[in-house]
């Protein structure tokens, strides 16, 4: 058949495509990674996940939970709430370009182990809560933003994708500082379902900015049994001075009020169970006049001890609604924990671009949960800016007085959120 010349320009064209159909499927097909503007989603499946290694993961996060509360106990007053998870992630995430003495001291805080350990334990975590089909919303995500035209290396970008699912999104901090700040923040309010607003404040982004690392993290479950609202009553809630307020008492005192529940010498536990019964609430509750002694004393050997103690009895529970936000710029937080020398010109994250040229200048991270009649709803976001350098009757369960609370994941017994509640109101 002969071909006229238009017949032989689609032919050639119709070649041309099908070949680079061809080369595109064994290129997605390879170990490849994804181009910087790739929003990646689903499971992690390229990586060897080890129970273990999951396991180990949840420990350091835990402990690192356990030590970020004993140091804000004693430097804030009123409510704390925070989440360790997301603080963890990003600044692992930062810790993997981390070199020398800076690497040792972020290893120190975090508890990290291994390369093989922890980037098979954080793609498993990963992996873990980011599942569809529950009775529950669980998300994370992670995001870096580095500097256009700023030389960082590939092998660094490679991890992050790999094992975190970063997204990676290059910015022109030098040239538009404010409208990368806002592309940042936009991002986190998506991811927290508009829960974290305004994350990185105005100013904190200037032209010498190099690299932003981000976390996010989102939660919204249902109780199992709901409260009655009608049942919600105000109540007095006695603050630590003696002085009281007056704050919305949440009530279940119904027959089916079975709660895993504890009595223990200076302090009651409960664990409240949100629907699927994959995560759960669980309230530390001192007696009275015990709170301090209680908090003082709190370790992870503590809590898993709480655990432990706790078996399903009829309870009449009360519970205070309640609202916290949080914002927390841990520079000197994390340097008191003991990794100073990455908020200084000694920083060695020449595992970022080959050179000893970067330092954090900022690690923020902001919080909130709201907790009702229905259920909960959780949130927190952290940001790491890098800068160039130069009996017979039922127990009464009265929550009326400051607690400690957690939420948990019970099948990898990580902590995602941990807070006190000094001021329900």
């Amino acid at each position: 058949m002969k071909l006229n010349g238009k017949s032989l320009i689609i032919v050639l064209m119709l070649a041309v495509l099908t070949a680079a159909a061809i080369w595109l499927v064994h290129y997605w097909s390879t170990e490849a990674p994804l181009g910087p503007d790739e929003d990646p989603t689903g499971p992690i499946s390229d990586v060897e996940i080890k129970p273990q290694d999951v396991q180990e993961m949840v420990a350091s996060n835990n402990r690192f939970a356990l030590d970020l509360y004993s140091l804000y106990r004693e430097r804030e007053e009123g409510n704390i709430f925070y989440s360790p998870y997301s603080l963890l992630t990003a600044l692992t995430m930062t810790y993997e370009g981390a070199r020398g003495q800076t690497a040792e001291e972020m290893a120190s805080v975090f508890y990290l182990p291994d390369d093989q350990i922890r980037w098979g334990g954080m793609a498993g975590l990963y992996n873990t809560f980011n599942q569809n089909d529950r009775e529950y919303a669980l998300d994370t995500a992670n995001a870096i933003w580095p500097a256009t035209n700023y030389h960082f290396l590939d092998d660094y970008f490679s991890i992050i994708e790999r094992y975190y699912r970063g997204r990676i999104e290059s910015l022109e901090y030098p040239a538009d500082p404010e409208g990368s700040r806002l592309t940042i923040n936009q991002w986190v309010e998506d991811q927290t379902r508009d829960k974290i607003k305004d994350l990185i404040p105005a100013g904190l982004i200037d032209p010498l900015t190099r690299l932003v690392l981000t976390n996010a993290i989102y939660f919204k479950g249902q109780w199992l049994t709901e409260f009655d609202q009608d049942l919600t009553e105000d109540a007095p809630f006695y603050l630590n001075d003696d002085q009281t307020v007056t704050v919305p008492m949440m009530r279940r005192t119904d027959d089916e009020a079975i709660f895993d529940y504890a009595r223990l010498d200076d302090l009651e536990v409960l664990s409240l169970p949100y629907r699927g019964e994959e995560v759960a609430m669980t309230i530390i509750l001192p007696d009275q006049d015990k709170f301090e002694a209680v908090e003082a004393s709190l370790d992870l050997d503590k809590i898993n001890y709480y655990r432990s103690q706790l078996e399903p009895q009829r309870i009449d529970l009360y519970l205070p609604r309640f609202k916290i936000e949080t914002k927390y710029f841990m520079n000197e937080d994390l340097a008191d924990l003991g990794m100073p020398s990455a908020f200084s010109a000694e920083a060695d994250f020449s595992g970022m671009t080959g050179n000893r040229d970067l330092f954090i200048s900022a690690v923020i991270h902001q919080a909130f949960a709201e907790v009702n009649e229905e259920g909960t709803e959780a949130a927190a976001a952290t940001a790491v800016v890098m800068l160039e350098s130069a009996a017979i009757m039922s127990p009464v369960f009265r929550v009326d007085r400051p607690f400690i609370f957690l939420i948990e994941h019970l099948e990898s017994g990580t902590i995602l959120f941990m807070g006190r509640v000094s001021n329900p109101s």
